[in-house]
C-alpha cells in the first residue's frame, strides 16, 4: 500500500518494500529549552535552521510542532509552516493536538500534508478526521484512547481498527492512514519493546497500512541511548514500520544499511551515495 504526500514540487511515496522514509522530528520544543524560548518569543530563526539541517541530514519529510508554553499555536503553527515551506521543498507533517491550529496550518499549506495526529478518543476522531477529509491529507493514527496507551497488544489493535473504520466511513482512503503503535521506554517496562513490535506485525497483517513511530522513545532513561535506538529501529522497520519520526542526522546511515540488508537498495546505490555524501561533508568541515 502506498501513501503519497507532497509539497509544491516534491512527492514522497511511503510503502512496504520501498526505501524507508525518514520524518525529521527536530522542530519540536519538547525537552528543547532554546527552541521553546525562541518560539515563545516569536523568533523563527531556529525553525528555519532546523528544517534546512534535517534535509541535509537525509530527512524526507519535516515535522513541524510549535507546542511550547506561552505559544498560541493557532497563530504560530501556520506561520512556522510557511517558514519551513520557504526554507525547504519537501512535504511537511503538521504536528499539533489542537484541531484549530491544525485547521489554520492546513489553510496555508501548499500540497498534500501529513497530519500528526488523530487518536481513538471521541473528541479527536470528531475534530481531526473531518479536517483530514476536507483537505485531502494523510494522517498519523495513534493507538491510544481516553484510557491512555494500552499495555496489551489486542487493545492497541482494537484502537487501530476503530480509527480506520471511522476514517474510511468518512471517505478517507485507507492508504492515507498511517498507524503509530506507540513506543514506551524499556527502562520502566521490560516488555514495552516487544508489545510495540508485535503490534506493528499484527497491524501489518490485519490492515496492511503504512506505519510510523517515535523510535527514540524506547531508550528514555538509559545510557548510550543511540545503541538501543538503532537496534530497535532495525527491528521495527523489519516488522513493518515504513516512515519513522527520527533525528535523521543520527539514524540515516543505519537506516540506509537496514534498507540495504532488506533488499530495498539495488546494488547498494543509496548506501554508497550516503557514504560519499558523509565523506564530502567531513572534508568540508
Amino acid at each position: 500500500m502506498e501513501t503519497r504526500i507532497n509539497s509544491i514540487n516534491k512527492e514522497v511515496i511511503i510503502g512496504t518494500g520501498k526505501p524507508t522514509v525518514l520524518i525529521g522530528e527536530r522542530i519540536n520544543p519538547t525537552g528543547r529549552k532554546k527552541l521553546a524560548a525562541s518560539l515563545a518569543a516569536g523568533n523563527m530563526d531556529l525553525v528555519r535552521e532546523e528544517a534546512i539541517a534535517q534535509i541535509h541530514a537525509g530527512a524526507d519529510i519535516i515535522d513541524v510542532n510549535v507546542g511550547a508554553p506561552g505559544v498560541n499555536e493557532v497563530e504560530l503553527l501556520p506561520r512556522a509552516v510557511e517558514i519551513v515551506m520557504d526554507a525547504v521543498d519537501v512535504p511537511l507533517s503538521l504536528d499539533s493536538d489542537n484541531p484549530k491550529a491544525l485547521a489554520a496550518a492546513l489553510k496555508r499549506y501548499k500540497g498534500k500534508p501529513l497530519i500528526n495526529s488523530v487518536n481513538g478518543q471521541e473528541n479527536s476522531l470528531k475534530e481531526v478526521l473531518p479536517l483530514v477529509k476536507e483537505y485531502g491529507a494523510a494522517v498519523v493514527a495513534l493507538t491510544m484512547d481516553d484510557d491512555g496507551i494500552p499495555k496489551d497488544i489486542d487493545r492497541r489493535l482494537a484502537i487501530a481498527h476503530k480509527i480506520v473504520d471511522r476514517a474510511t466511513a468518512l471517505g478517507i482512503p485507507l492508504a492515507d492512514i498511517i498507524i503509530d503503535s506507540l513506543v514506551l521506554t524499556v527502562a520502566t517496562d521490560t516488555n514495552a519493546g516487544l508489545v510495540t513490535l508485535e503490534t506493528v506485525r499484527r497491524i501489518n497483517r490485519e490492515l496492511g497500512v503504512n506505519q510510523t513511530m517515535g523510535a527514540s522513545n524506547i531508550s528514555f532513561g538509559l545510557p548510550e541511548r543511540e545503541i538501543v535506538n538503532s537496534v530497535f529501529l532495525a527491528m521495527a522497520i523489519s516488522a513493518g514500520v515504513t516512515c519513522p519520526y527520527v533525528n535523521a542526522a543520527k539514524v540515516q546511515p543505519s537506516v540506509l544499511a537496514i534498507d540495504l540488508l532488506l533488499g530495498r537498495d539495488r546494488f547498494a546505490q543509496r548506501y554508497v551515495k550516503g557514504y560519499r555524501q558523509r565523506l564530502t561533508a567531513k572534508r568540508n568541515t
